[in-house]
């Protein structure tokens, strides 16, 4: 594609009419790759530290009940910034945020693999999440800007969700080789010569942005309300699942993380410039789509956790060893991201999502039957490749839909939202069935049943959920030329303008969304 500037696209009022595209060229999926390429490494730190926490505690020190602070302050900072992030990069243009959040996440993964203490460790943590937190929504902007409507972007998205489901499945495998082979201060530093890979490219690739909306400002109060409600609600979910819901510090965070929400929420309906528009939230696909992002880390998640500790507790197998059963669920949730997006064009986002879904039901539900003894590979192999197809196919469909709803203007905090519905997904998932799974103990079968049950049971709801996404997605017609129909906002109400023929009228394939501060958040239906 041949970019000067993301302005150079014909607006009026809240439609971008996409002239600037002039086809695909070998930079554009250069730039591709190089966002892709960021967020694995984003991914795969949620997931490599945890099977090289047993040599992380005893390394620096960590009490056996903090060591758990390695995962979790992370998984606490990226969740709860991500929505803000994504309005940051809204804001102060995607590449800018992207090349920041890369830069922050690359020194903190330095920062991580020199840790010296259990405190200098966590705070890196949190550098570290910081950073993914302004990169990813922002590289997942770009990959969706950067791209023609229609097959150029379903393919784009195809190898974004590969690249981004194949980090977090990766994590499993390259945490237990790298630990014992390599010592776990690796499992960090391994993210350092990708990052500075992906900077530099980045800087040469990447076509300057522009802000969307010039005028536009940071609602930093919404920022604050919306960070602590997140952050909040995932420590909450935490607590709960290791503490239960008696003690206080269990609910009382899910008690303020409520009221933060609730404050946020009010606040956005009165601001002239919300970090979050109403109107995304009031949008049937993008619910939708955030609801199906949950359920698939919800379900996966944990299912995961529960086969690692399987093969290391219940068959014991080293950790080194024992990775090298899990790169059939990496090999599985890249094919099944690749086939995504033709699933998508011949069946529609519906149907592609409950595809997804029986495949993590059916490779869910065939880890009910391992034994207590020997070793299952055939078994454990075909279980992780359905489940992993599944996974790949749902993920792909999930995450067009929820970026194709949303008006460029708004395309950043769309792919923020969708990352902290995966997040939290992920604590609710682990929170619920990991502390469900070891009242009955994880040294024997019956425990590990109880939640794979659970897991598969998520699936299903993620499957009902799939039917509040349209059973087609939009079709998406060639780039509009400057003189074609564009809905304006006119006062309070809508006004069609002249097309190249002169003819006005009302534009029936336009929907628009607007709050109080009059801001057009949803993109244009089927032309």
């Amino acid at each position: 594609m041949d970019f000067t500037s993301l302005g150079a696209s014909t607006r009026t009022g809240y439609v971008a009419g996409m002239g600037g595209f002039a086809g695909n060229s070998r930079k554009s999926w250069l730039t591709i790759a190089v966002v892709c390429t960021a967020q694995f490494v984003v991914v795969l730190d949620v997931t490599i530290v945890v099977t090289a926490l047993p040599a992380i505690g005893p390394a620096l020190g960590f009490r056996e009940t903090g060591q758990q602070w390695i995962f979790t302050a992370y998984a606490l900072v990226f969740g709860g910034l991500l929505i803000c992030g994504g309005r940051v990069a809204d804001v102060f243009g995607h590449r800018r945020i992207f090349l920041t959040g890369l830069g922050l996440f690359t020194c903190a993964s330095i920062g991580c693999a020199l840790a010296w203490s259990p405190a200098a460790l966590v705070i890196a943590r949190v550098l570290q999440a910081s950073g993914a937190a302004l990169l990813s929504p922002a590289a997942l902007a770009l990959l969706t800007t950067l791209t023609q409507p229609g097959e150029d972007r379903r393919r784009a998205v195809g190898w974004w969700t590969a690249v981004a489901a194949g980090g977090g499945a990766s994590g499993w495998v390259l945490g237990g080789l790298i630990t014992e082979y390599a010592g776990w201060r690796w499992v960090f530093a391994v993210n350092v010569p990708i990052g500075l890979a992906a900077l530099v490219l980045g800087l040469l690739v990447l076509p300057e942005s522009h802000k969307q909306n010039e005028a536009a400002r940071l609602d930093l109060r919404g920022a604050l309300t919306a960070t602590a409600g997140l952050s909040l609600l995932v420590y909450g979910l935490t607590s709960a699942g290791e503490r239960g819901l008696s003690r206080p510090v269990s609910w009382l965070p899910l008690l303020l993380a409520a009221v933060a929400l609730l404050i946020f929420v009010r606040h956005e309906g009165r601001t002239a410039d919300p970090l979050l528009p109403l109107g995304l939230l009031r949008s049937r696909p993008v619910v939708a789509a955030n609801l199906t992002a949950a359920a698939i880390t919800a379900a996966t998640s944990p299912a995961m956790y529960l086969a690692v500790l399987y093969v290391q507790q219940v068959l014991r197998i080293p950790a080194g060893r024992a990775s090298l059963l899990f790169p059939a669920l990496n090999l599985a949730v890249i094919a099944g991201s690749l086939a995504g997006p033709r699933l998508l064009k011949r069946l529609g986002a519906r149907l592609t999502l409950l595809a997804g879904f029986g495949g993590i039901a059916s490779g869910i539900t065939s880890l009910l039957a391992l034994p207590s003894d020997g070793l299952p590979v055939a078994q454990l192999l075909a279980a992780f490749a359905v489940m992993g197809a599944g996974l790949g196919v749902a993920s792909v469909a999930s995450t067009q839909t929820g970026t194709d709803a949303a008006d460029p203007e708004y395309r950043g905090v769309a792919s923020g939202v969708l990352n902290s519905a995966a997040q939290i997904g992920t604590a609710v998932g682990v929170a619920l069935l990991l502390p469900l799974a070891a009242t009955a103990g994880l040294s024997t079968m019956p425990g590990y049943r109880i939640g794979f049950v659970g897991a598969g049971a998520i699936a299903l709801a993620g499957a009902f959920a799939s039917f509040l996404v349209p059973a087609r997605a939009a079709r998406q017609g060639p780039s509009r030329p400057p003189g074609s129909v564009h809905t304006e906002l006119h006062g309070s109400g809508k006004r069609r303008l002249p097309n190249s023929a002169g003819s006005t009228g009302r534009d029936p394939t336009v929907t628009r969304d607007r709050g109080r501060g009059g801001h057009a958040v949803l993109r244009s239906r089927a032309h």
